[in-house]
């Protein structure tokens, strides 16, 4: 299948095959009919794409920020690797679709195949042929529908939600200050619902195209003398009852504006982009005015759980949701309550797409809305993507499942292609990620479905998917015979460790988890200092405030902080003493959100060692991420993010500074592919795999039963 993409880097823009999309629980397959693209949001997207990396490095200064961030706490390297993943990367574009449903995932009863549809979500609703929609970004339509009218749905849905948020009421007047594509909406529905619309636009066209169309009862241009006394006299003195902002500036002349027109008590609502720093006086403190702000397409939006799980809030409690307010835009057009036929002034064929992305980047001649038409007779096919020339076996046949930030700048760059080590194949849940990722790492192909990767070519497969899906997938690499290396965590669940650890058995291959510090330079040299035996050990992670609906806090998608990213503590600590861990107690500071991200961990090992991890969100971001003590006979080893170390000892201490940090991600996959070349064991362990994950469900098992101990192994 097809789908328009652009480089963030060089900003070019092309449309080019990629793998199918995933077919998700809770998700539909869906052929677009239609997409519409928006001038504003997407339109800037692309200019940003086009700019200097000054230019860039301008309208992004928040990502300049973090840049910088990554620099101080991880080196130039790493730093270059993820810039460049982000430049290079194939970006999607496209939010806004309509068309027919052609599969249905698990989970879905509202949906069957040949439902007519009407898609949103950046992400989801792309300018592709085929796309991989989630059932509360969609909603069915009428068999008489309209599409390319459907295709709206998303900037539908936008209006609708400033027009929930301004709350007016029949007869009442509204000042809309915008009149592009997102403004017209907006006084079309108003004025569907018996309300006054006076429009207010830079643009003489914008202004000629809503007037023409009665999208509003007046208009005028912002720079029209006597304007303000022009609504004072059409509102009979009173003023307008409600402003909306639909415009997108970065001047304050909107809001301000805004406070000059509204009646006194009255309320502005932002829809747009615009900057809410508004002059106190001489209006608004006066009048008392309130403003609000509308959040995308509704309640609902940017929230995990809805979007992606399908968990809908009860209408009881929350009337209108995202989805909620696309279906309310979507029977006013299909009962002709709105007419935005006049909306679209331009039609391009999806082949043509770059050209019309020209128009909107360009401006060469005016237009509002711009619609791409798909060819609906072409077959989907689940076909692989071909990258390269199938080559011959190595001694190592490698594919990926999963293959995000992580995997490219910390796995990717230390496989180093041979006649010894092959890149077989990449599975992503997104096309654009398996496409650049297995064109820039050189495998053979892309892959559609899991059974191009489960094949018999390939013999080693690396998982570095989102972790909800490790357990399965090892179980399925155990069981089509291949060598497994997974990111950490092993499994969410201790049934899945249960059937993971007899299939291991079983079939006696390798299972590697990725716990790279143990992998270390200095880490190594600590060990080798120290040895094994009876030591204590001190943890202590500043692990930063990440907020609950981030899938990583998610306890069904990401396990939480504690099965995420806390068994690299523990593995850490088992690595360092030389043996498991078999009692292990924990206590979390009360948090009203339940997250269990700043817990003090004690941990007993087989051989008296003790370990005490302090893993603290609510530290202050200006202290390293990372410190370790470790005291054993006589010599002490003080470990600093992984850049420095001391060891002191009888004689003079040991001091070794790197010049940028250093977490063994390089060594940890040179030796594992090594251990594979060669033969030998697995470089971790199986049953220190087992005891570390054990040892992480004990401590959520700890923590639940109010800080008692739990024995890893009963």
């Amino acid at each position: 299948m097809q789908q328009l993409t652009q480089k963030l880097g060089s900003g070019d823009m092309i449309i080019q095959d990629i793998p199918y999309p995933q077919l998700s629980k809770g998700f539909v397959i869906v052929k677009n009919h239609y997409s519409i693209i928006s001038a504003g949001t997407e339109g800037s997207t692309v200019q940003a794409a086009r700019k200097s990396l000054i230019g860039k490095a301008k309208e992004r200064p928040q990502q300049v920020k973090q840049v910088l961030d990554t620099l101080k706490s991880q080196g130039p390297m790493q730093t270059y690797r993820a810039v460049m993943k982000k430049l290079d990367a194939y970006s999607p574009l496209g939010y806004s679709s309509a068309g027919e449903v052609i599969e249905v995932g698990e989970g879905v009863t509202e949906f069957k195949i040949g439902d007519k549809v009407a898609c949103a979500g950046a992400g989801y609703a792309n300018h592709a042929e085929v796309v991989a929609i989630p059932i509360n970004l969609c909603v069915k339509l009428e068999d008489t529908s309209n599409l390319k009218h459907a295709a709206y749905n998303t900037l539908g849905a936008i209006a609708m939600q400033g027009v929930r948020q301004a709350d007016m009421r029949l007869g009442e007047t509204c000042v809309i200050i915008g009149l592009g594509l997102l403004g017209q909406l907006t006084a079309l529905i108003l004025k569907a619902s018996g309300v006054n619309i006076i429009g207010i636009d830079v643009s003489e066209m914008a202004l000629n195209q809503a007037v023409k169309n009665k999208a509003v009862d007046l208009g005028f241009t912002r720079n029209k003398s006597g304007l303000e006394e022009e609504i004072r006299l059409y509102t009979k003195g009173i003023g307008a009852d409600t402003v909306i902002i639909t415009a997108a500036t970065s001047s304050l002349d909107p809001i301000n504006f805004a406070g000059a027109v509204a009646r006194k008590k009255g309320k502005v609502v932002i829809l747009g982009d615009v900057p809410s720093g508004f002059n106190r006086n001489p209006f608004w403190y006066p009048k008392e005015l309130e403003l609000k702000m509308s959040c995308s397409y509704g309640p609902g939006r940017y929230d995990l759980n809805y979007e992606e799980k399908g968990i809908d809030y009860p209408v009881a409690y929350v009337r209108w949701t995202e989805k909620r307010n696309m279906q309310a835009f979507q029977e006013l057009l299909s009962k002709k309550r709105i007419d935005i036929d006049y909306l679209t002034t331009h039609e391009f064929n999806f082949e043509a797409a770059p050209k019309a992305f020209d128009l909107v980047v360009n401006k060469t001649e005016p237009f509002t809305g711009i619609a791409l038409k798909y060819n609906i007779e072409k077959t989907a096919i689940k076909d692989k993507v071909i990258i390269s020339d199938p080559s011959k076996r190595g001694l190592i046949n490698i594919s990926f499942i999963g293959a995000g930030s992580y995997a490219q700048g910390s796995l990717l760059p230390y496989i180093t292609p041979s006649k010894q080590i092959q890149k077989v194949g990449v599975l992503t849940n997104t096309g654009t990620t398996s496409k650049r990722v297995a064109e820039k790492f050189r495998f053979e192909y892309c892959a559609t479905l899991e059974a191009d990767i489960f094949n018999d070519k390939t013999d080693t497969l690396f998982i570095a998917s989102r972790h909800d899906s490790h357990g399965s997938y090892v179980l399925k690499g155990l069981k089509s015979n291949k060598h497994v290396f997974v990111e950490k965590p092993l499994c969410l669940l201790e049934t899945e460790l249960n059937a993971i650890i007899h299939a291991q058995k079983k079939y006696n291959n390798t299972v590697m988890v990725g716990f790279n510090r143990r992998f270390s330079p200095l880490t190594q040299k600590i060990k080798n200092t120290l040895g094994s035996g009876p030591m204590t050990m001190i943890y202590r992670i500043n692990a930063g405030y990440i907020p609950k609906d981030t899938w990583v806090q998610d306890p069904e998608i990401g396990g939480g902080r504690i099965l995420g990213e806390v068994c690299h503590f523990i593995d850490y600590l088992t690595f360092i003493n030389g043996s498991i861990p078999i009692k292990v107690s924990a206590n979390a500071l009360p948090d009203p959100l339940n997250l269990n991200d700043t817990v003090n961990i004690l941990i007993q090992f087989e051989n008296g060692s003790t370990g005490t991890i302090g893993y603290y969100a609510n530290g202050s971001k200006s202290l390293s991420k990372e410190y370790v003590e470790i005291y054993a006979s006589g010599t002490t080893a003080i470990l600093s993010d992984f850049k420095a170390l001391k060891i002191y000892g009888k004689r003079k201490p040991y001091k070794q500074k790197l010049i940028n940090q250093n977490k063994g991600q390089k060594n940890m996959v040179e030796t594992f592919l090594d251990s594979l070349l060669k033969g030998k064991p697995s470089p971790i362990d199986f049953n220190e795999i087992v005891a570390v994950t054990r040892a992480s469900f004990k401590v959520l098992e700890s923590i639940k039963n109010g800080g008692q101990q739990s024995e890893v192994f009963n």
